[in-house]
């Protein structure tokens, strides 16, 4: 399982990596395996809207459940990876590049200190 030292993560198991004002965020390798093979994600908010902390951007449909993805930070969509329905595979693949989901500018950076650094990530998925 990976868990890249760069990275911040939410207790529901997404991650956020900071590039400058824009985070991007998707699900943890650790989450897309408990979930298995992911069939389709459905995207509730869309480019160019306004969301809030804990606001629920997408879910995730799997073989073998449905989750939602949650926003880790508040902020504007200023992208979402609507191919990757085409692909949804690349969520189990490769979480952290190709299976991205969407991109926030934050409105709020201090929102950041509320999330895990890799090691209390590794800590609390017993890693």
């Amino acid at each position: 399982m990976k868990i890249p030292e760069n990275y911040k993560f939410t207790k529901d198991h997404e991650f956020v990596l900071v590039e400058g004002n824009t985070a991007t965020v998707g699900i943890t390798d650790y989450a897309q395996g408990e979930l298995g093979d992911i069939i389709f994600i459905d995207f509730t908010k869309s480019e160019g809207e306004t969301v809030a902390h804990g606001d629920t951007v997408c879910s995730i449909e799997a073989v073998k459940t449905v989750s939602e993805v949650f926003s880790p930070v508040s902020g504007k969509i200023v992208a979402v990876n609507s191919g990757i329905n085409d692909k949804a595979s690349a969520v189990n693949e490769d979480p952290y590049g190709e299976g991205w989901m969407f991109k926030i500018e934050m409105s709020d950076s201090s929102e950041l200190g509320t999330l895990l650094d890799a090691k209390a990530y590794s800590e609390l998925v017993g890693a």
